[in-house]
C-alpha cells in the first residue's frame, strides 16, 4: 500500500496515542514522542514497524504521540490512520489481513 494523503487517528487523552502518517520518500521515517519513551520506546517502535509491515507500507513518515497506549491501541491507531490516508472506509480487513 502507498500513503495517499496525510491522515491522523487517535487522541491525546490518557492511555491513547495520536498517529499521523504522511507520504514517505521510500523509507519508513519514524518519530515518537512519549512520556514513557525510556521504558517502552523500543516496544512502541517494534509494534509500529510490525504493523506497517503487515499493512505492506514501506514508504511513510509516521509520528506517534503516545500517552500510555497499549500495543493493541497503537496498532489500531496506525491501521486507522493508514486507511484514512487511502480514503478506504468500507470493507476494512479488521482481524483478517491486519494481524
Amino acid at each position: 500500500m502507498e500513503i495517499k494523503r496525510p491522515a491522523i487517528a487517535g487522541t491525546l487523552e490518557s492511555s491513547d496515542c495520536q498517529v499521523t502518517v504522511e507520504a514517505g520518500d521510500g523509507t519508513i521515517d519514524f518519530e515518537l514522542e512519549s512520556s514513557v519513551i525510556n521504558q517502552y520506546g523500543n516496544q512502541i517502535k517494534r509494534v509500529a514497524l510490525e504493523t506497517l509491515r503487515n499493512l505492506d507500507i514501506d514508504s511513510v513518515h509516521i509520528m506517534i504521540v503516545d500517552k500510555g497506549a497499549l500495543d493493541c491501541t497503537i496498532k489500531a491507531r496506525i491501521e486507522g490512520a493508514v486507511y484514512r490516508s487511502l480514503q478506504q472506509f468500507d470493507q476494512l480487513p479488521w482481524g483478517g489481513a491486519i494481524q
